[in-house]
């Protein structure tokens, strides 16, 4: 069985912010999806997550003043989980989207033709 470690997500920025190392631009911003569903009693209700991602300057990535709270992004990338550890203190442990590709929708483009 071949393993596979990748995510798709579709959503809207929240902060964002970009710094330069080593003379590459690193693009961090957190993302919300949302999932709409009926609870027990029938009520409409909106399960909204939070994602944090980073993405490095590249082919597939665009420049990050493109990447601004509120803009709607499609992201593709895969999960990396970090493990955190300061003496005398517990273990902490971070999550994040390592973008490879991010595509900016404008106002009148929608997510939705993403999949199909």
């Amino acid at each position: 069985m071949e393993q596979m470690n990748k995510v798709e997500l579709r959503g809207i920025v929240g902060m964002s912010s970009s710094q330069t190392i080593g003379g590459r631009t690193v693009i961090r911003f957190s993302l919300a999806t949302n999932r709409a569903y009926k609870d027990a009693a029938g009520e409409p209700r909106i399960d909204t997550t939070w994602h944090n991602v980073s993405a490095w300057e590249g082919r597939d990535i665009p420049e990050p003043s493109k990447i601004q709270k509120g803009a709607k992004l499609y992201v593709l990338g895969r999960i990396r989980n970090t493990k955190i550890q300061n003496p005398g203190q517990p273990d902490r442990y971070f999550s994040e989207i390592q973008a490879r590709e991010i595509r900016v929708y404008e106002r009148d483009e929608s997510m939705a033709d993403e999949m199909n």
